[in-house]
C-alpha cells in the first residue's frame, strides 16, 4: 500500500532538511507518476543560473517520490545506487522533472523484491525549463529493497 498523497507531499518537500531549504515543490504525486519543480530563487550559483547541486537534487528525488506513491512502504524501501547528470544548457529559471513507472513495472519490482530481497530499476529523466528546453539529463539506478 502506498501512502496518502498529502503525506507523500510533506515527506518529499520537507522530510530532508536540505531539500526543504531548496523550496522544491511536488506538483503532481500519483501512483506511477511524479512532477517536481525546483525554483531558481534561492538556488542560484555564482553566475545567476541554477546551482548544479540543486539540479542534481531535482534529478535524484523522483526515485524516492515514485517509491512513496507507488510501492508498499511497509514492506520495501528505496536506495540510490548510481546517479549521472549531464548538463545541456544553463538553467536560468525554475526547472521541472517528470518521472513514470508503469503499473506492470511497479508490480514486477515488488514481486522481484519480495522473492529476491531486492530489485533494481533505472530512471532516465530530462530536466526542463518553462519553455520545455532540456537543461540536463539524468540516469539514476535505484534499488527497491525488502525490509
Amino acid at each position: 500500500m502506498s501512502m496518502p498523497i498529502e503525506l507523500v507531499r510533506q515527506l518529499t518537500e520537507e522530510q530532508i532538511a536540505f531539500i526543504k531549504r531548496t523550496d522544491l515543490k511536488a506538483e503532481v504525486l500519483e501512483p506511477g507518476f511524479v512532477r517536481l519543480r525546483m525554483p531558481l530563487a534561492g538556488n542560484q550559483n555564482h553566475i545567476g543560473s541554477m546551482y548544479a547541486g540543486a539540479l542534481f537534487t531535482l534529478a535524484e528525488l523522483p526515485g524516492g517520490a515514485l517509491f512513496l506513491t507507488s510501492f508498499d512502504v511497509q514492506h520495501f524501501y528505496p536506495i540510490v545506487k548510481e546517479m549521472n547528470l549531464r548538463f545541456r544548457r544553463p538553467a536560468t529559471g525554475d526547472i521541472w522533472v517528470e518521472a513514470r513507472l508503469s503499473d506492470d513495472e511497479i508490480e514486477r519490482l515488488q514481486s522481484q523484491a519480495s522473492s529476491d530481497g531486492k530489485a533494481e530499476f533505472t530512471l532516465e529523466l530530462q530536466l526542463t525549463n518553462a519553455a520545455g528546453e532540456v537543461v540536463a539529463e539524468s540516469v539514476g539506478l535505484y534499488q527497491l529493497r525488502k525490509h
